[in-house]
């Protein structure tokens, strides 16, 4: 029997559930994930890509989903070490270009994480006429979900579409780094209140980034958090232990690579099938 996304439940076990799998699918190609969302989910699906940035966009009669693609492979998330560690301090920035009007309007001090402005630009523009040439067919509950990269793919389009006054019905990211600062996340808090759900993993260390200290971050997520796994040996564990060894928290380049080295030995952690196995643990019998 297909998924189904329940309307009224946020956060509902079924939902949560249901969009770990479309974020899952995500990482599958065309050939592959298309007879798999039909067969899941009974939706159409449709993949868009352009460069390094990939969504699939699927609906029936009753829902449309955004399921963004992120990065979990070694090979990959190799690439996001600038943005999440070396750079995320000159990263955090004012938005500005043709996305810039729409982000500044997360309000006075609000700042974004320029790698993630950068790939949602890519693809905003295929992203906006999909949804809006599907909306103008019939309106239905928009969904949005992401794992890891994709999850934050998934907050900045649903801030964009949100501007562009269309409905976002719920946001469902798994693993997903913060996208900006304190600010930030309350302007999304605000205009997605009880809307907006983080699956995160204790041990999964992607969540905790970017950052550019042990000590103190200038980054900040939303606040509605669904915990998974064991706090035992989380990251927060990780970073207190490195916090014993260093004066100012401050990084350089040798607590980096160890930061780093540290990311990439938990990946199971982050892996999107971790999530699913530990949301149906969680969730067992309900």
């Amino acid at each position: 029997m297909p998924y189904q996304l329940i309307e009224d439940a946020g956060g509902d076990p079924r939902n949560v559930a249901a969009l770990a799998v479309a974020s899952d699918l995500a990482y599958l190609a065309p050939t592959e994930a298309g007879p798999q969302y039909r067969s899941e989910f009974g939706m159409d699906s449709k993949l868009l890509s352009v460069d390094n940035t990939q969504v699939y966009v699927l609906q029936n009669d009753q829902a449309i989903v955004l399921a963004f693609r992120g990065t979990e492979a070694p090979t990959s998330i190799d690439g996001l070490k600038d943005w999440l560690l070396t750079d995320a301090g000159n990263l955090l920035i004012v938005p500005s270009g043709r996305l810039g009007t729409d982000l500044a309007a997360a309000g006075v001090g609000a700042r974004f994480h320029q790698g993630f402005v950068g790939a949602i630009a890519e693809i905003w523009e295929p992203v906006l006429g999909e949804v809006e040439a599907a909306m103008s067919k019939s309106e239905r509950p928009l969904w949005i979900t992401g794992h890891s990269l994709g999850g934050a793919l998934a907050l900045m389009s649903g801030w964009l579409l949100h501007r562009k006054f269309i409905s976002v019905h719920q946001i469902y990211t798994y693993g997903a780094p913060m996208v900006g600062n304190l600010a930030a996340a309350q302007a999304f808090e605000r205009e997605f209140a009880d809307q907006i759900y983080r699956c995160v993993n204790a041990p999964d260390p992607v969540p905790k980034l970017p950052t550019i200290s042990l000590i103190a971050n200038d980054y900040g997520h939303c606040q509605r958090e669904i915990g998974l796994g064991a706090a035992v040996g989380s990251t927060g564990d990780f970073f207190k232990t490195l916090m014993g060894r260093v004066l100012t928290g401050a990084f350089d380049s040798s607590l980096i690579d160890e930061v780093w080295a540290m990311v990439k030995t938990r990946l199971d952690a982050h892996s999107v099938v971790s999530y699913r196995t530990l949301i149906a643990q969680k969730f067992a019998g309900r």
